[in-house]
């Protein structure tokens, strides 16, 4: 297992990959040909999608960048929905770089009333599943490697998931709760990032804790400063950052 601490901030960098090749002096191409370009290169097709499960449909958000490379699935925490303006954040960052994400609801309305449910690590991780089979029968994005991003207890659910299904290609976790996975934790074969940050103890040691018990390729990397939400200026961006530059190595086509 490795661990590092994320060194600096990353507040007000631009780490995009974004280039306007040539100029209209250079090679003849006018200026507004070369921004067509790159607003073709990262165009995004949003649609509303719905993910069976068992007796239930939950609602969903997929989002397809130009030529993807792979599709990552999203877990949102405890009192949180596909919504998650910060899952939305990172999904951005994820999109950028050629990643394709589905944000869904993991419970019903009236499910998410009852917070036996929020904590039925089981109950969240077969929803998981199905919504791996729906991509895996999705006709856009079918033949893309799949990954998941978990947060909290959705992070929880992402290893439970993984530990079981050999579709998944890397896992993220984002101030997660590894600890309540703890079964199931050497049986996950998939890379896994562990996010905590610096200001968040008992998440912390949760992790490290976890690290200890992960048989596959693990990571625990710690941002600075940062408290369990990464409400901080420049955390969240760090944490896209880090789950992009792990997809991006993991799901490889």
């Amino acid at each position: 297992m490795r661990r590092g601490a994320v060194r600096g901030t990353t507040e007000g960098r631009d780490s995009s990959n974004t280039q306007i090749r040539g100029s209209a002096d250079g090679n003849g191409r006018r200026r507004g040909d070369a921004q067509r370009t790159v607003a073709r290169t990262f165009s995004i097709a949003r649609r509303d999608v719905e993910v069976a499960s068992a007796d239930v449909v939950l609602p969903g958000s997929l989002a397809v960048p130009a030529e993807p490379t792979g599709v990552v699935v999203f877990a949102h925490g405890s009192g949180s929905s596909r919504l998650s303006p910060r899952n939305e954040q990172v999904a951005g960052k994820l999109n950028g770089a050629h990643l394709a994400t589905l944000l869904f609801d993991l419970l019903t309305a009236e499910e998410a009333l009852d917070r036996r449910n929020v904590f039925d690590i089981e109950l969240l991780a077969r929803r998981l599943e199905s919504a791996t089979t729906w991509v895996a029968q999705d006709a856009e994005v079918s033949h893309l490697p799949v990954g998941y991003f978990g947060a909290s207890t959705g992070a929880a659910a992402a290893l439970w998931a993984a530990a079981a299904d050999m579709r998944v290609r890397a896992v993220v976790s984002r101030g997660g709760r590894p600890d309540l996975a703890r079964r199931r934790l050497t049986a996950v074969r998939a890379p896994t990032l562990l996010i905590v940050g610096g200001f968040d103890p008992v998440v912390l040691s949760l992790n490290e804790s976890a690290s200890e018990l992960l048989r596959c390729e693990c990571e625990l990397r710690i941002v600075p400063g940062a408290t369990h939400l990464f409400e901080e200026p420049g955390a969240l961006e760090t944490v896209a950052e880090l789950a992009r530059d792990w997809f991006a190595e993991y799901l490889r086509s």
